[in-house]
C-alpha cells in the first residue's frame, strides 16, 4: 500500500509540475522535504531518550504490567493477538492516555515504544501486524480532550469564545476513532489485507520471546515489594499532586489569583488543562520514585533506557525522508490545488465549504502546512465565523496519518503495512465530515 501510495506522489508531482511549468518548486519540495525529514528526527533524539528511560523505569519496577492488567477488559477487544502481561500493553494505554491530552512530546516517544514492543510479538518481519494497524489507526484518530494548538490560534486572533471548539473536537475524534477502528477491524478480514501463510515467519529466539529479558540481569532490576515507609512515598506524591490541582483549578478557594486565560473557562477546560500542566511532572517524579521504593536502581535504569533512544531515531531517519520528500515534491507542484479545484464542484452541493477543502486534503500530509492553512483561514474569514471554527475543529480532531506511519512502521522497519494508512484515512474522512456536521449542528 505504502509503496503504490509514494509512487503516485512522485509520478503525479512530476507530471503536474511538468503541466503547470513548477518543476522548480517540484525539487525545491523535495529537497525541503529531506531537510526537514532529518530536522525532525534529530529534533526527537532527546525527548526518545527521556521517555524511554522513563519506561524503563516502569516497566522494571513492574508498573507498566500492573496497568495493563488493569484496563485487560478494554484492551483485550482492541488487542486480542497481545498477551495481556506484555509490555507492550502498558505502552500502548500510556500513548493514548498522552495523545488525549495533548502531550504530543510524550505521545510520539511512548508510541515507538510501543510499536517496538509489538514488533517483539510479530511472527513476520517487515510485514504489519492486525496490532500495530490497530495501534497505528488509534493513534491518527486518537480522542482529543483539549485541542491546544487550535484554541490559541483562535485566542489570539481575538476570538470571543476560543474554547468553544471544545467540544465539538472531542464529539468529532469520538466519530474518527470509531471509524478508523471499526475500520481496522473490518479491513484486516478482507482477502487483500489478510495475512498470507507464505510468508516467512520470523526465526525465533531467545531474546525475542515477550517477556525474554538478557542473560546477565542484576540484581537492580528485580523489583521487591516495599516496606515500612517506602510504601506510603507514592501515595504521598499523588496526594501532592492532586493539591495542585484542586488549587489550580479552584484558586479561589485558596486565596490565590487566578489566571487571567483561565478567567473565562468553564470548570471541565481549566480542568483538562491543568491535567496537561501537570501530566509531565506527575510522570517525570512519580515513576522513578515508584521504581526506587522498589529498590531498583534509578539513574542506572533511567540511562539504559535511554540509551535505546538513538537507535530507534536512526531506524526512522530513511523512512521519513523518503516520505515527506514525495508528499515535499506533491504539494510543490500544485497537486493539493487541483484536487481542490477538481473536488469543490462536488462538494459544494452537499454544503461543505470550499474553503476547508484545502485544509482537508493536506491535513493526512503535513502538519505545518496544515496548521499554515488554518492561520491563513481564522485571519481571512475571522476567528468566529463558523468556517474558522470548523477548520479549527477539524485540525483538532484529525492526524498527519502519512507522518504517523512514516514514524511509527520505520522505527521497527514494518515496509508492508496492510490495512493502517486505509483505516487512519477513514479515520480523518470521518473526522472531516463529524466537524463540519458538528459545527453546524452546534453553532
Amino acid at each position: 500500500m505504502l509503496n503504490w501510495i509514494w509512487l503516485a506522489l512522485v509520478v503525479l508531482a512530476v507530471a503536474i509540475g511538468g503541466w503547470n511549468n513548477r518543476l522548480g518548486e517540484v525539487t525545491t519540495g523535495a529537497f525541503d522535504g529531506a531537510k526537514t525529514a532529518v530536522t525532525i528526527a534529530l529534533g526527537l533524539i532527546g525527548i526518545m531518550a527521556l521517555w524511554l528511560g522513563v519506561m524503563r523505569l516502569a516497566e522494571r519496577a513492574g508498573l507498566v504490567q500492573k496497568i495493563a492488567r488493569a484496563l485487560h477488559p478494554i484492551m483485550r477487544r482492541l488487542f486480542p493477538d497481545v498477551p495481556p502481561d506484555h509490555p507492550a500493553m502498558g505502552s500502548m494505554l500510556m500513548n493514548m492516555a498522552a495523545n488525549m491530552l495533548g502531550l504530543g512530546n510524550a505521545a510520539t516517544p511512548l508510541g515507538l515504544r510501543a510499536m517496538r514492543d509489538l514488533e517483539q510479538l510479530n511472527p513476520r518481519p517487515s510485514v504489519a501486524s492486525n496490532a500495530m494497524c490497530t495501534f497505528l489507526a488509534i493513534n491518527t484518530a486518537s480522542v482529543q480532550l483539549i485541542p491546544a494548538t487550535a484554541i490559541a490560534l483562535l485566542a489570539s486572533a481575538g476570538s470571543t469564545r476560543p474554547t468553544a471548539i471544545v467540544g465539538t473536537a472531542l464529539l468529532a475524534t469520538l466519530c474518527a476513532a470509531t471509524v478508523a477502528i471499526t475500520a481496522a477491524k473490518l479491513l484486516e478480514k478482507l482477502p487483500f489485507f489478510r495475512l498470507r501463510d507464505s510468508i516467512e515467519p520470523r526465526q525465533e529466539t531467545k531474546l525475542e520471546e515477550p517477556n525474554a529479558v538478557e542473560p546477565a540481569v542484576e540484581d537492580n532490576v528485580i523489583a521487591v515489594e516495599p516496606r515500612g515507609w517506602r510504601r506510603i512515598l507514592p501515595f504521598l506524591l499523588v496526594l501532592f499532586f492532586l493539591g495542585l490541582f484542586v488549587r489550580l483549578v479552584f484558586p479561589n478557594w485558596f486565596g490565590f489569583p487566578a489566571d487571567p486565560n483561565a478567567a473565562n473557562q468553564n470548570t471541565f477546560v481549566r480542568s483538562v488543562n491543568t491535567l496537561s500542566i501537570l501530566a509531565i511532572p506527575f510522570l517525570l517524579s512519580f515513576f522513578p520514585v515508584y521504581a526506587a521504593t522498589r529498590r531498583i536502581k534509578v539513574y542506572e535504569e533511567f540511562v539504559e533506557g535511554a540509551k535505546e533512544g538513538f537507535g530507534v531515531i536512526l531506524k526512522i531517519i530513511p523512512f521519513l525522508v523518503t516520505m515527506l520528500v514525495g508528499i515535499g515534491m506533491f504539494k510543490g507542484a500544485g497537486g493539493i490545488d487541483l484536487l481542490t479545484r477538481m473536488l469543490t464542484p462536488i462538494l459544494t452541493p452537499l454544503h461543505f465549504p470550499p474553503d476547508l477543502l484545502p485544509l482537508a486534503l493536506m491535513r493526512p500530509l503535513s502538519g505545518s502546512a496544515t496548521l499554515a492553512l488554518l492561520t491563513d483561514i481564522i485571519h481571512r474569514l475571522g476567528p468566529d465565523n463558523i468556517v474558522s471554527l470548523m477548520a479549527a475543529t477539524i485540525y483538532g480532531s484529525t492526524e498527519t496519518t502519512f507522518y504517523v506511519a512514516a514514524v511509527y512502521f520505520g522505527s521497527v522497519n514494518i515496509k508492508q503495512t496492510r490495512h493502517a494508512i486505509p483505516a487512519g484515512l477513514l479515520g480523518d474522512l470521518a473526522g472531516v465530515i463529524a466537524s463540519v456536521i458538528i459545527c453546524r449542528a452546534v453553532f
